[in-house]
């Protein structure tokens, strides 16, 4: 059961890049001037990712990451 959700998370994990860069070209006008925004977005996300690691809360850790992995996406474009 664990190694299911640890799959199922990881995929929904992979599937943030495609997510990401689609919003992002389709946002264009946004991201310029939210530059700060998304960079603070990314920092935060990756900083709850950290902590459901650490508590052992997968679906914190996962949504944490999409989460950052997505608008990390919008900061390449």
């Amino acid at each position: 059961m664990q190694i299911t959700n640890i799959l199922i998370g990881i995929l929904v994990l992979a599937l943030g890049f495609p997510i990401g860069s689609y919003l992002a070209k389709n946002t264009k006008e946004e991201l310029k001037s939210g530059q700060k925004w998304f960079k603070l977005i990314v920092i935060v996300g990756l900083i709850g990712g950290g902590i459901g690691l650490v508590v052992g809360n997968d679906v914190m850790l996962f949504s944490f990451f999409f989460i950052a992995i997505v608008t990390s996406r919008g900061l390449k474009h």
